[in-house]
Order: C-alpha cells, then sequence, then structure tokens
C-alpha cells in the first residue's frame, strides 16, 4: 500500500526561540491558482519572521470520512499537524452557496479526536460572494469546539477583483485587512500560550 503524506510549505521564523508560535495553514480549495491560495501567500508573507506558518496541502488526499476506528495515516498525519499547531487559518472559497466538501470532509475527521477544541482559529473565506460559507464554516467550527473570535474573521467578496493576473492579491485595503486579521490571532495566540 503506497501512503501520500501531505506536502507542506514552511514559512520560518528566523528567531530560535522555544515560545515561537506555529499557525498551520489549510486552503479549502484544491487548484494550485486559486485566490485562496493567494489569500494564503500574502497571509506568510505578512507574517514572515514572526511565526512558523505552516501550509497545508494534502486536503485532497484525505479519504472520504468514514468515522473509522482505524484511519488512514494520511488523516493521522493531518490530525497530528493540528494538534501540533498553535493555532489554524482557513481560507475558503464559496461553492454552491456552501463549504468545499474537501474542507467539511477534513474537518469531519477532527469531530471525535477533538483537535479543534479550544484552538485558535482565524478564518477567512474569500470568494465571489462567501457570506454562505463563511457563516457554515463558523458554524462547523463552533461544533468542532474551536477558539473562533469575531475579530479573527474576514469575509473577502468579489476576491478575484483584488488580485492580478500573477494571482496575488494587490488591492492595499483587503492586504490591510488580512494584516489586520494576522496580527489580532497572532496577539490571541501568544495571550493563550
Amino acid at each position: 500500500m503506497n501512503v501520500i503524506l501531505p506536502k507542506l510549505h514552511t514559512v520560518s521564523n528566523n528567531q530560535q526561540t522555544r515560545n515561537k508560535i506555529s499557525i498551520l495553514a489549510i486552503s479549502g480549495s484544491l487548484r494550485a491558482n486559486s485566490s485562496n491560495n493567494a489569500v494564503i501567500a500574502t497571509a506568510a508573507t505578512l507574517v514572515a519572521g514572526e511565526v512558523d506558518f505552516i501550509i497545508y496541502e494534502g486536503l485532497g488526499s484525505l479519504p472520504h470520512f468514514d468515522d473509522s476506528d482505524d484511519p488512514a495515516p494520511e488523516v493521522i498525519a493531518f490530525r497530528k499537524l493540528l494538534g501540533a499547531a498553535d493555532g489554524v487559518f482557513i481560507c475558503t472559497p464559496e461553492y454552491a452557496f456552501g463549504v468545499p466538501g474537501s474542507l467539511k470532509n477534513a474537518l469531519d475527521w477532527t469531530v471525535s479526536t477533538g483537535e479543534f477544541v479550544n484552538k485558535p482559529v482565524a478564518l477567512i473565506t474569500a470568494a465571489t460572494g462567501g457570506d454562505k460559507a463563511h457563516a457554515s464554516l463558523k458554524l462547523t467550527l463552533t461544533a468542532l469546539s474551536a477558539r473562533v473570535l469575531e475579530e479573527t474573521t474576514l469575509l473577502i467578496s468579489f476576491i478575484r477583483s483584488k488580485m492580478n493576473t500573477n494571482c496575488e492579491v494587490t488591492d492595499n485595503e483587503t492586504i490591510q485587512a488580512i494584516k489586520n486579521i494576522m496580527d489580532t490571532f497572532i496577539r490571541d495566540i501568544n495571550q493563550q500560550n
């Protein structure tokens, strides 16, 4: 049996301290050039040097949720990453007025094991509209007992109009809003540690 473990991309903190925090970033989109990945890349750039920012790229390799007592190695690895992170940053699109199935599937794998219980979570929904997925994901995170502050959530509607042809966020107001979310998120994580 071949096991495909998730690819990770880490933007490291240059400080070698025991108190540095780690943030696990998850994109709800599986497309490499998605606007959600662009938002995550923007956030990574904004916090570079402050935290270890780990971008999880294994969402598409997680098997369909089946509440198994013997989950696949990909699920075990995902749960370990969540457990080790000081905070989780999720950026998601909206598909058919809801949360993408691959993201919901990943979250379902944590219901019985509790990796999100009291875990600080920042949530950005970047889509054409996004309000339905944003509300739905906030509800799911509440069910998982995640710690989601209103100040660490953001809805970016019409995200494509805020990006250039290289799939980079270029709108100054949007970049500042992402920076504000990340600053608040990091401050909250530090207060919890």
